[in-house]
């Protein structure tokens, strides 16, 4: 039977560092544990182990130079939502000797804020702007360790993999870009172990969602400028057109349904182009987004059509479709990756209750699965039936699969996703 996982939140503070310490020594050295370490740390242990990092000493990189740093936060969109996380995160780091840092999708850090002193303790540990905290830099930490799992992780002590991060505790969250839910960036709060407190990673991950909250506001403040500017032109046209931001989001419409969002190809530029959902259409630039007018009925996966799930980078994973229309790639949400990826291991299809208990162990949970096929149809519209759900039988599908089994969406706790990984590795 296996040991229970720790709970460090019932432990004082110097106790649970004392067990980690000592959980972490006999994990590294093949011994048995009399308690496991928690699964999201576990995993995170065996990924260093695979990729080699040093527990001893990391695998530290050079500062990024400052000029590199400047252009990184000036392209980001957390510097939108920079106001947001010092008002609900800084307002206490002083009194609790936290800081707050800021990190980009790779796990560089852009911003970092808060104690005096622990900024001091921090640069001993390389914990600073320009520097390189992914996962497979610097092993598992309240940085990196979000970006690859994809939820907030709280890393206390000795469940960080290297040893001179062992007297920290951090508490990070992911932070997605609400127009596409693409992952942007990471908010970190770290201190002194004798800091932690149960409640700060909830604390934390509050703060992240009312920054993407604000960044959603900013969004829909920049559809409504665009169909100001759409308004006019929209009421000079027949036939059917819209008028879409860069993102693909519809700012108006005439003479067609409401679609809310359109799935575009990774570039874009005027002309012809063949768009998903909405078959040929004519592109021109448009006040910040661009005027479609459709040209052609919706696609049907036909003969030929192909579809291609490429799941091999750690961080993106994109489908590609291709046929005698043209082709066009998306890049999925860690969620929409999952869901495709089991249909493609089960071509005679799979039912909403299936899925769920493919994806969550339960059943029960067919709301939460329709909601997100009903997504995918959106740009799969025409090579995904449903009732069961499963791709079109005139599709010829592809997966693309990671070169280590272990690293297939490795963000992903499902418990089909687990299992192909276990079957592939063994």
């Amino acid at each position: 039977m296996a040991n229970p996982p720790l709970n460090v939140t019932q432990l004082a503070a110097v106790d649970a560092a004392r067990v980690l310490s000592e959980v972490r020594e006999a994990t590294l050295s093949g011994q048995r544990t009399r308690v496991a370490p928690r699964p999201v740390i576990e995993d995170s242990w065996e990924r260093m182990l695979r990729s080699g990092v040093d527990p001893d000493r990391g695998c530290r990189s050079g500062l990024l130079p400052p000029e590199e740093v400047l252009r990184r936060r000036e392209e980001s969109p957390l510097r939108l939502v920079l106001p947001v996380l010092r008002e609900g995160l800084l307002s206490v780091a002083d009194t609790a000797r936290h800081i707050m840092v800021v990190a980009d999708a790779d796990g560089c850090v852009l911003w970092r804020e808060g104690s005096a002193s622990v900024l001091r303790m921090a640069d001993h540990l390389g914990f600073e702007p320009g520097a390189d905290w992914g996962e497979d830099v610097v092993g598992t930490n309240g940085v990196g360790t979000p970006v690859v799992v994809r939820q907030p992780v709280q890393v206390f002590a000795s469940e960080h993999f290297v040893r001179a991060q062992a007297g920290w505790t951090c508490a990070g969250a992911p932070l997605t870009d609400p127009r596409d839910g693409r992952l942007i960036g990471v908010v970190d709060v770290s201190g002194p172990l004798e800091t932690m407190h149960p409640a700060t990673l909830s604390w934390v991950d509050a703060v992240a969602k009312l920054a993407e909250a604000r960044l959603r506001e900013l969004h829909l403040a920049s559809l409504e400028r665009l169909r100001a500017v759409a308004a006019p032109v929209l009421a000079r046209i027949g036939g059917r057109a819209l008028v879409m931001d860069r993102d693909g989001w519809t700012a108006a419409v005439t003479g067609m349904p409401y679609t809310r969002r359109t799935a575009l190809p990774a570039s874009l530029s005027a002309g012809h182009r063949w768009l998903p959902g909405l078959g040929l259409c004519s592109l021109e630039p448009l006040g910040g987004g661009w005027l479609v007018r459709a040209a052609a009925d919706r696609p049907r996966a036909r003969g030929g059509s192909r579809i291609v799930l490429d799941l091999t980078q750690p961080r993106r994973w994109t489908v590609t479709v291709s046929g005698e229309a043209g082709e066009w790639c998306r890049e999925l949400s860690p969620r929409h990756a999952e869901l495709l990826y089991l249909l493609a291991r089960r071509p005679g299809g799979r039912s909403a209750a299936g899925l769920a208990e493919d994806l969550f162990g339960d059943s029960g949970r067919t709301v939460t699965v329709r909601a997100e096929m009903s997504r995918v149809r959106r740009y799969l519209e025409g090579f995904l039936e449903h009732r069961p759900y499963r791709f079109s039988a005139a599709v010829e599908v592809t997966v693309l699969l990671p070169d280590d089994p272990l690293d297939l969406l490795p963000h992903s706790t499902a418990p089909a996703v687990r299992e192909a990984r276990r079957q592939s590795a063994g």
